[in-house]
């Protein structure tokens, strides 16, 4: 009994210490990668906003779901392996640029994803920007030392990339 005890105690004194990090964490982060494409950035810029297909070629997306637009914005529901995330067109500039904004005020997070999109030697040189914040001490902790502000945009370049280079565009 005294081994469940001092285990319990040090598993709450690893989460107090995480929770504890995570609040002089900053809220706000920018995060940033870029990659050539084999497309052109009128061909990106087409997989990028045709969301209904982000399954054929996203595997972190199973379902779109499209909402109805508001003042004139394109707004989506993305259904993957951590549930559902609502998000909002916030700016469009075909085929350069895109401001996309995590539009569900549950969410642990949130801020915008800026795509920028240029001609890059017979392809296309896309950015991805995040502007985010996380709300959450814990979450703060997990995305800075464990995942990395950076993953989800390197998961999404990567795809991005394996669809041009499959030939599946």
């Amino acid at each position: 009994m005294r081994w469940i005890f001092i285990g319990a105690l040090t598993i709450a004194a690893l989460v107090a210490l995480v929770a504890i990090v995570g609040s002089w964490l900053p809220r706000s982060h920018r995060a940033s990668r870029e990659r050539i494409v084999a497309a052109s950035p009128e061909t990106v810029w087409s997989s990028i906003t045709e969301v209904e297909a982000f399954p054929a070629w996203r595997s972190d997306v199973r379902k779109v779901q499209r909402l109805p637009d508001g003042d004139g914005r394109r707004a989506w529901v993305e259904e993957g392996r951590s549930g559902k995330m609502t998000f909002v067109a916030e700016r469009s500039e075909p085929p350069r640029l895109l401001v996309v904004r995590t539009a569900d005020p549950d969410l642990p997070f949130g801020g915008t994803w800026t795509y920028e999109i240029t001609p890059a030697g017979g392809g296309s040189r896309v950015t991805i920007t995040e502007d985010g914040e996380i709300y959450n001490p814990l979450f703060r902790f997990v995305a800075r030392f464990i995942l990395g502000y950076e993953g989800t945009i390197a998961s999404y370049l990567a795809a991005l990339e394996k669809k041009f280079s499959a030939g599946t565009h």
